[in-house]
């Protein structure tokens, strides 16, 4: 499936839609984000969810990721598994940090009137929504919906005292609960460089992986681990 350009968007349905938003630095895609996806469309009725990779994230402004259009060929191919997934390259165009703000205003720009625009967020994520980028704003285009796990607290003081209670109550409602799924970037691409197999890559995806000779893997052989890592945990 080939990525979703903004001026593919912009043709798309004319209907009021419901749009998952999974962004992230995609370095690489595994199945992990697949079933966060997978979830979150049954659970909250999604007509599809745009993978959003990230071009320069500002909580992870130190990491030195793979190239922008080697992670948005991973993602097109993973994004193949289901027909409601589709990659968009809308940050990868954009000069300088990414901003959910910017990127939900731009998404909601591209879909048609009274489309509801589902931001999912990870567990670890949620603690943090209090310091985002002019959140107070971005609460009231999105509705966030954090991935949850079992015993994790969705009582989130920061986020109240931001948002308000009921706002953050409305967060808590629409929050997915989700065991613990193994599949890990770092561990993905360190295992990679060791030339091995990674059980938790989507297919297709670890084939094209060594083709571009990414994360230190080279060739189709189990025992090719010759390069050096582009990118770092």
């Amino acid at each position: 499936m080939s990525p979703l350009t903004p001026e593919d968007a912009a043709t798309r349905a004319s209907v009021a839609q419901r749009i998952g938003w999974l962004g992230g630095s995609f370095d690489p895609v595994h199945t992990g984000h697949l079933h966060i996806a997978r979830l979150a469309a049954d659970a909250f009725a999604l007509q599809s969810v745009l993978f959003v990779p990230a071009s320069r994230p500002p909580h992870k402004q130190e990491l030195r990721l793979a190239p922008a259009a080697d992670r948005l060929a991973l993602l097109a191919i993973a994004c193949r598994v289901d027909s409601r997934f589709r990659p968009l390259d809308l940050e990868l165009r954009r000069d300088g940090l990414s901003y959910s703000y910017d990127t939900a205003r731009e998404l909601l720009g591209l879909l048609p009137p009274g489309s509801r625009l589902y931001a999912i967020i990870g567990a670890d994520t949620l603690a943090d929504l209090a310091s985002w980028h002019r959140i107070r704003e971005l609460a009231a285009l999105v509705q966030f919906c954090p991935v949850t796990r079992a015993g994790q607290s969705l009582q989130q003081p920061a986020l109240a005292q931001v948002l308000g209670p009921d706002a953050a109550a409305d967060v808590a409602r629409h929050a997915l609960p989700a065991p613990p799924h193994p599949a890990s970037s770092t561990t993905i691409r360190e295992a990679l460089a060791r030339g091995e197999h990674p059980a938790w890559l989507p297919p297709g995806v670890e084939e094209e992986i060594r083709r571009r000779g990414l994360y230190g893997a080279g060739g189709a052989s189990s025992s090719d681990s010759s390069g050096a890592l582009r990118s770092r945990p």
